[in-house]
């Protein structure tokens, strides 16, 4: 398993296909870390669409949206599904966050979560607006996941700091 990047220092550049549900369409492009620059970005690796906890965690995390847009930060979700797996997760569970494909785990690998036989480990990151890494949490198990009270303090705590 690769090395994640280390709390301060700067988040590698990725790209990867996505998209997000507004209103009634689901709208799809390609998702650039770089371009993301200037407003915090909370990245949520999560093993699989349309599972119990990972539809769990990103139903809390698209229903409190507004917690993350009062701290001007935006939230991807990320798992090995493709995008048209995106577009029908969220629209079973009307998620309002952009979901992108990692079909090929490179992103998962860059920040040390790829994990074989499961895919990947579910993880929270959130970077700054300068782009480096502020917090992160990978669980060994990923049978719970971080509240959306926990990231919003952490959220706010990282913009004080």
């Amino acid at each position: 398993m690769a090395s994640a990047p280390h709390i301060g220092t700067l988040v590698p550049d990725f790209t990867l296909p996505g998209g997000v549900l507004t209103g009634d369409r689901f709208e799809r492009r390609d998702y650039a870390l770089s371009l993301q620059r200037g407003r915090p970005l909370v990245l949520a690796f999560y093993p699989g669409d349309d599972t119990s906890v990972c539809t769990k965690q990103l139903c809390s995390y698209s229903s409190g949206l507004e917690q993350f847009q009062d701290q001007d930060a935006e939230v991807w979700g990320i798992s090995p599904q493709d995008v048209d797996s995106h577009e029908r997760f969220a629209r079973k569970y009307d998620l309002r966050m952009p979901l992108l494909a990692d079909t090929d785990r490179r992103v998962a690998r860059a920040f040390g979560v790829a994990a074989p036989g499961i895919g990947l480990r579910r993880a929270v990151f959130l970077i700054g607006s300068d782009g480096t890494l502020r917090w992160k949490h990978v669980a060994l198990l990923g049978a719970t996941f971080q509240s959306l009270d926990t990231l919003a303090r952490q959220l706010a705590d990282t913009a004080t700091a």
